[in-house]
């Protein structure tokens, strides 16, 4: 997959994505690889009908397309076309439908964050994972230009260690959750 993201700056593809199986879908075929809706279907406990008609309105707002590689006539292989998905929320914020539809994107990725935790918590891992990766929290005064900046540059790092993944045995699958939110004075 080309290192890239989609920028979702309309509200017709905040709807088409804000849907916790097409995230599902979506999240899938980024981590597994190209997969037709049948096996996505046994992998998320959906009828490959259902993830059909998914795979195909993900198609439509340009998440997902054919694979390069068809191994058969009779089932259609998906690919993701991006590596991460970029919902511009200052476009949504004073629409209410937007807002909606962001509470609801977001509230997914919150659980998809907790199943993450949760998955921490039960270490079910080497201990060389519960030794370099856990939880962390850091509280910065910071101006809208310095956060920018900060963003800017935590993506270009991710994107620098996306390029040169790992086919290592010990590597695995790291979920990344970078939450930039601004807090109010107490």
């Amino acid at each position: 997959m080309e290192i890239s993201e989609k920028v979702v700056d309309d509200l017709d593809t905040l709807k088409a994505i804000a849907s916790p199986l097409r995230m599902k879908l979506l999240g899938a075929l980024r981590e597994h690889g190209p997969a037709t809706a049948s096996e996505l279907g046994r992998r998320l406990g959906e009828s490959s009908g259902s993830t059909s008609y998914h795979l195909r309105q993900l198609e439509r707002y340009g998440f997902v397309a054919d694979d390069d590689v068809q191994q058969s006539r009779r089932e259609r292989r998906w690919k993701a076309l991006h590596a991460q998905t970029n919902i511009q929320s200052a476009r949504f914020i004073d629409d209410e439908a937007g807002r909606a539809l962001m509470h609801a994107t977001i509230g997914y990725n919150v659980d998809y964050l907790l199943e993450n935790v949760s998955e921490y918590l039960r270490g079910d891992f080497g201990p060389e994972w519960r030794a370099t990766l856990g939880v962390n929290d850091y509280l910065l005064r910071l101006t809208p230009q310095d956060a920018a900046e900060l963003l800017a540059g935590i993506q270009g790092l991710l994107e620098d260690f996306r390029s040169r993944e790992s086919n290592d045995d010990q590597a695995m699958p790291v979920a990344w959750h970078v939450l930039a939110l601004p807090k109010k004075p107490s």
